[in-house]
Parts: structure tokens; C-alpha cells; sequence
């Protein structure tokens, strides 16, 4: 008992004013050498004893627990000690220790260095997971041009890159003490699987939040007609999981018409049911979501267009998470204002001198430039007799096309050898939709056959 309560107690002050290279003053919360002292004192003394998580569960966390208090009872659940040897873990500590995190240069330089490690992690295929290129997530950041009071969140935050992002975008506006309480309080994330909770965790702690409002938790395990006011946000950015499946159970917290077989198409709905009035998302989706015909993906395109503004859709090209996956992505975009009277497609071809990306040759920020070139003055651009950038009505992508928002696509693609998950999962989502077109057809025929008797 009493190590918990050691622990509570030197969760200390986190909050250190800083001078911005401007000259203006504000208070940016960075934590301080005794806190990380003290956890890393802690896990020797309990390393050497073979009880470096002993009294976790014990710690006391319930709805009105201090966050920092929530942390460090989170941050090892579901965590193993694979270090028995504390001496090894005291010469670990001894390094950090050196650290001045109350140094603004120091501590921003660590954050960076943080980030380079997490890059590197995309080469953990291991763990099931693969992390969206910051190439992206800064596009994505940028293009939604982020406020100063507004709610950002993403419910599969993997290791936080698209929370970084948003806060990159948004510190600049940081000029006083209220803004800087608003920017420390603008995210929400919430991570299913423990490791990548972990480092979203660390990552947000070095970028200066002192307390980051990221849960440990399925995002699917919530009704969906129970949400209210208080869980919507202003702000979506999501790479959502796609290619797995969830049980019946989480299924049951869907409407019917939203019970895909897809966890993206789960997610999908979810972002829809929280997103406030008024609120953007920008969401990454393969191939399948925009040319499936499955109930689940109609009434979620449907959704789309008669709820939300559905008015970009960039096509990136299949390499963008290569070696990870050659599954072909989409960025979607859109408000919720009211519904969509058009909607922009752009086709993003590969760089010059590329002929894919790949961890040698990744896809890196100025390769947007073309697009953000587009963006703030769009018109309609046809390459080799190939749409590149088009505009189609609602009208037309529900009645013309079926709501098949498989538009504007690469026409001049060599044949691909994907690997053998990526090749099932096409066919997969290539057979459901032919199967779900077939049963409408069906279903079709089968009701004017009754209308004639």
C-alpha cells in the first residue's frame, strides 16, 4: 500500500512557463526530471526485486481520477518485465537521468529523436499493426487547418502520429495562457492494443501534454445510439484498422443497417455517430470501402452524401504503406454542414524518378505539393485522356454510379504481385461486392416479377 501512495505522491508539478522564441510568454507543461526520476527509481528497485509492476492493479483509478494519476496506472497494463537484470536497468536509467526535460530545446530534441524511433518501428510487423507515413498524417493535419478551442480526436490512435500532427499545426497559434490550456486540452485518442497505447503515451508526454486524454480501450465497444453532446468532437483524423473482422458481440452495438463485416466499416460508422455539427474529418479508407456494394458500405455512402459534405476524396497510390501492405488507400474528406452537393475526385500519381515507395524511397511531405497546389483552386485535369481531377454531383454518384466512389483511378498501373494476405483480402472485398450487386439485382428482378402477377 504504501508504494502506491509513494507513487501517487510524487506525481508531482508538472507546469514550467517557457519563453517562446518570440518573446511572448505562455505556460508549457513539460514534465520534470524528479517524476521521471522517480518512475525509473521505482522500476530498478522493483526490477531487482522481480516485482517491477507489483500494486498496479491495486491503484486506486476510477471516472474523477487525475489523468497523470490515470497514466501511471495504464501505462503498464497488460506489460511484461522482460529485464530481471537491475543492473543493466540502473545503467538504462543513469542515461535518461541526464535528460533535463525542463529544458524547452532539450526536451523538443528528445521528442524528435522519439519520433525517429517510432519510424522505425514500422519494421515490427510482428505486432499486427503498421503506422501511417507522417507525410500523411502532416497533409491531413494541414489541409483540416486545426483552431485554437476545438476537440481533436482518433478512436485507433496507434502511436499518436496523428495527434502530433494536429499539435504541430496547432502550436503556432499558441499566443497566451488560455490558449495554451485550450492546445493541451484538445485531443482525444483511445488505443485497443497495449503497446502502441504505451508509445502514443510517451510520444504525447514529449511533445508537452501533460496530461494526455488517451484511453486504453476497443472504440467499438460503445453503443452507438448511446453516444451524446458530450462525446462528439470537433475534429476526426483516422487511418482506421481495415482487413480484420470484430465478433458478433461488438456487431450488437451497431444499427443493423451499419453491422459491416469490416472493422473499418465499424469505424467508419463511428466517426460518422461522433463528429459534431459543423465538425471535419479527414479519414483513410482502402479501395473496398469506395467500390463495395455489401448493406453495411451502401448505407454508409449513403449516410455520406445525404448527412455529411462529402466533398474530397484523394486517390493515393497502392505503395503508400508498402512493404507493410499494397492495398490501395484513400484519403476521405468531410464536414458535417449539411449534405453534399458535389464531390472533388483527385488522383495522386507517383512522383518523378519513383516508380513506388518503399522504406529506401518513402513517400515524403513535398510529395503533396501538387495537391495542395490543387486544393485552394480546383479544376477539372484530364492526363494522356485519363480523368485526374473531377467533380461529380450527388445526384450522379448515387443514381449514374451506384454510390461506387471508385473514380478517378490509376489507369496506366503495371500488374502488381502482392503478397498473399494482401492478394486474399482484394479478392475478399472484389467477391463481396459482386455478391452484394448480384443479391440486389436479384432482389430487383424478384420484386417486378411480383408486380406482374
Amino acid at each position: 500500500m504504501h508504494k502506491q501512495v509513494a507513487l501517487q505522491r510524487n506525481v508531482g508539478n508538472f507546469e514550467k512557463t517557457q519563453r517562446v522564441e518570440q518573446g511572448a510568454l505562455y505556460r508549457r507543461t513539460l514534465l520534470t526530471r524528479s517524476f521521471f526520476r522517480f518512475l525509473l527509481r521505482t522500476c530498478c528497485k522493483y526490477a531487482s526485486e522481480g516485482a517491477l509492476f507489483y500494486g498496479r492493479e491495486s491503484l486506486p483509478v476510477s471516472g474523477e481520477t487525475d489523468m497523470r494519476k490515470v497514466i501511471v496506472q495504464s501505462v503498464f497494463e497488460d506489460a511484461h518485465n522482460y529485464m530481471k537484470d537491475g543492473v543493466l536497468l540502473r545503467q538504462v536509467i543513469n542515461v535518461i537521468d541526464e535528460l533535463d526535460f525542463g529544458d524547452y530545446q532539450e526536451a523538443h530534441a528528445f521528442g524528435e529523436i522519439y519520433e525517429t524511433f517510432l519510424k522505425e518501428l514500422q519494421s515490427a510487423g510482428s505486432a499486427g499493426e503498421f503506422y501511417t507515413p507522417r507525410a500523411v498524417t502532416e497533409f491531413m493535419a494541414t489541409v483540416i487547418r486545426p483552431v485554437i478551442g476545438e476537440t481533436m480526436a482518433d478512436f485507433a490512435c496507434g502511436t499518436g502520429g496523428f495527434i502530433t500532427s494536429w499539435l504541430k499545426q496547432l502550436l503556432p497559434q499558441v499566443k497566451d495562457t488560455a490558449d495554451q490550456e485550450a492546445y493541451n486540452s484538445s485531443v482525444r485518442g483511445i488505443e485497443k492494443k497495449p503497446m502502441p497505447y504505451r508509445l502514443c503515451l510517451t510520444n504525447l508526454l514529449l511533445h508537452g501534454l501533460e496530461r494526455p486524454n488517451i484511453l486504453h480501450g476497443n472504440s467499438l465497444e460503445h453503443d452507438l445510439l448511446d453516444y451524446s453532446d458530450e462525446d462528439r468532437v470537433d475534429v476526426i483524423l483516422m487511418n482506421p484498422p481495415y482487413g480484420g473482422s470484430e465478433s458478433a458481440l461488438i456487431k450488437q452495438n451497431f444499427p443493423q443497417n451499419l453491422q459491416g463485416s469490416e472493422t473499418a466499416d465499424l469505424f467508419m460508422a463511428v466517426i460518422l455517430y461522433r463528429l459534431k455539427k459543423n465538425g471535419r474529418a479527414a479519414v483513410i479508407l482502402p479501395d473496398g470501402f469506395l467500390f463495395g456494394a455489401d448493406n453495411a458500405k451502401m448505407n454508409l455512402k449513403r449516410k455520406l452524401l445525404e448527412e455529411f459534405n462529402l466533398h474530397t476524396i484523394v486517390r493515393m497510390p497502392s505503395s503508400v504503406f508498402a512493404p507493410y501492405t499494397s492495398i490501395t488507400t484513400n484519403i476521405l474528406f468531410f464536414d458535417h454542414t449539411g449534405p453534399t452537393e458535389k464531390t472533388w475526385f483527385y488522383r495522386m500519381d507517383m512522383p518523378e524518378g519513383y516508380k513506388h515507395f518503399s522504406k529506401t524511397k518513402p513517400m515524403l511531405p513535398e510529395h503533396f505539393a501538387p495537391v495542395l497546389a490543387w486544393w485552394d483552386h480546383r479544376e477539372e485535369l484530364t492526363v494522356d485522356g485519363f480523368d485526374k481531377a473531377r467533380a461529380y454531383t450527388a445526384k450522379e454518384l448515387a443514381e449514374e454510379h451506384n454510390y461506387n466512389f471508385d473514380l478517378c483511378g490509376f489507369p496506366h498501373e503495371e500488374e502488381e504481385i502482392l503478397a498473399p494476405h494482401d492478394l486474399i483480402q482484394r479478392y475478399q472485398e472484389k467477391r463481396a461486392s459482386l455478391n452484394a450487386t448480384i443479391d440486389r439485382v436479384l432482389a430487383d428482378i424478384t420484386a417486378l416479377l411480383g408486380e406482374t402477377k
